[in-house]
């Protein structure tokens, strides 16, 4: 049975066999995927439970962040002056005395803020319960225990439960555990999220690398062992903060040695990097996830997207912290990142338009190994779209529909959102009725960790 029609739209499909924009229609199943994607108007003959005509607005995929942290939704606008290692250390003086139920509702927070603003998918690092120590700038690790299954598991519920499709990714144990400690340890989480297999918005399960604060080589080991153990992908930050440098391009060894590097490892930033270490990732078949508005924020440097696109990796792009991007907007996350690149590199071709929008939608998809479900509107994909309107409030007339949807809308044009061809949001308003609820758990509880940590 065909649940929606959606008709009279500009597409931005984001599909590689299809005209970049074009006016069409498309349909979804009882499944809340998309049945078919066409040109032009549909005949009389085609019926849907419900008909959604958008007058002409512009209709995209959900966009997907590549690398999150849904927990930090509560921290916006901390260490405000911070470089990385700073920033870490004075958001989580508030979240390390969280507890399992704190954590629930403010990555719920996280995850209800991402649809509001027309991202659908996220990449969810979430927090390990492990305090942070900073040795320096450039130095700093987590304190060697194992995290909290149970606290793990939380935040993979309010991602899920705020209707957020969500790829869920944990950290193994930190420092001296035993390895054999650690992977038990990752048995219950796997244990655990099993129960949401049949769940759509449950994507796959990840590790969260950690090498960049670990110790020694073993962590690198322990990785690998994991992601044979559970089939899992590897998103470690590596090579992100300015300091320390060549430190962390000997841990990228570390990762090499190990032979870890392979079509499911996702560098997170990869900014410090050098022509040898984007050629033998590159070769191994790596991805890369970029944060431009986060890298910006924590001075942490630019990433070089066209080197390393030209050597050949796949790129997807995230939000990040929601406590150092602060401002969770897919559309100036991409506008900062287009600047950011053409001003470094004074060159427009840098990043064109047009890739910029695909990097943040089907590219990052493809990074995260599930762009058979997300990041483009195509038969089989679920029904993830956004409707933005450029006349209201007014752009100006639309001479390029890929150019005005990433150059000259932003989240003011953003009036709807749908996943899995339900609607999700209504322009600012969430449609969840236990969105409210969410707010105020979210105050109410970091006032008291506040309060208590003094």
């Amino acid at each position: 049975m065909t649940r929606l029609l959606v008709t009279n739209a500009v597409l931005l499909t984001c599909d590689p066999d299809r005209p970049p924009a074009f006016r069409g229609w498309f349909t979804v199943g009882d499944d809340g995927r998309i049945t078919g994607v066409h040109e032009g108007d549909p005949g009389p003959e085609v019926t849907a439970e419900r008909v959604l005509d958008v007058a002409g607005a512009l209709v995209g995929p959900g966009f997907v962040s590549s690398h999150s942290h849904l927990f930090t939704s509560a921290s916006r606008g901390m260490a405000a002056d911070q470089s990385l290692y700073g920033w870490i250390e004075g958001m989580t003086r508030y979240t390390e005395a969280a507890d399992a139920e704190d954590v629930y509702w403010f990555t719920r927070h996280g995850a209800q803020d991402f649809l509001r603003n027309g991202i659908t998918t996220a990449f969810d690092f979430t927090d390990p319960d492990l305090a942070f120590e900073r040795q320096s700038a450039g130095v700093a690790s987590f304190v060697a225990a194992l995290p909290d299954t149970a606290y793990q598991h939380a935040q993979l519920r309010a991602s899920l439960d705020a209707g957020l499709r969500s790829v869920h990714s944990v950290m193994l144990g930190q420092g001296a555990v035993p390895q054999a400690d650690a992977l038990a340890q990752l048995d219950d989480v796997v244990g655990m999220a099993a129960a949401f297999g049949d769940d759509p918005r449950f994507l796959r399960m990840a590790v969260s690398g950690a090498v960049q604060w670990a110790p020694s080589p073993a962590a690198a080991d322990l990785e690998l062992a994991a992601m044979r153990r559970h089939g899992l992908l590897n998103q470690p930050h590596l090579l992100e903060t300015p300091h320390e440098v060549e430190l962390q391009r000997s841990k990228f060894g570390w990762y090499r040695d190990a032979g870890v590097l392979g079509p499911d490892v996702v560098f997170g930033h990869f900014i410090q990097t050098d022509e040898a270490i984007i050629a033998t990732s590159a070769e191994a078949g790596c991805g890369v996830s970029w944060q431009p508005m986060s890298n910006g924020r924590l001075a942490s440097g630019v990433t070089s997207i066209p080197e390393i696109r030209a050597a050949g990796m796949r790129v997807g792009i995230g939000l990040d912290d929601q406590s150092c991007t602060d401002v969770s907007d897919p559309f100036s996350n991409m506008r900062t990142g287009i600047a950011l690149l053409r001003a470094t590199y004074r060159d427009p071709a840098a990043m064109p338009v047009g890739d910029m929008l695909t990097l943040a939608t089907r590219g990052s998809a493809e990074v995260l190994g599930v762009d058979d479900r997300v990041g483009s509107l195509r038969v089989g994909r679920f029904a993830d779209f956004l409707v933005v309107d450029p006349r209201d409030p007014d752009t100006g007339p639309v001479w390029d529909p890929v150019a005005t949807y990433v150059l000259a809308c932003s989240l003011r044009n953003l009036h709807q959102v749908w996943s899995g061809g339900v609607q999700v949001a209504d322009g600012a308003r969430l449609v969840d009725p236990q969105a409210g609820e969410v707010v105020s758990q979210t105050h109410e509880r970091m006032a008291r960790l506040a309060a208590a940590v003094g």
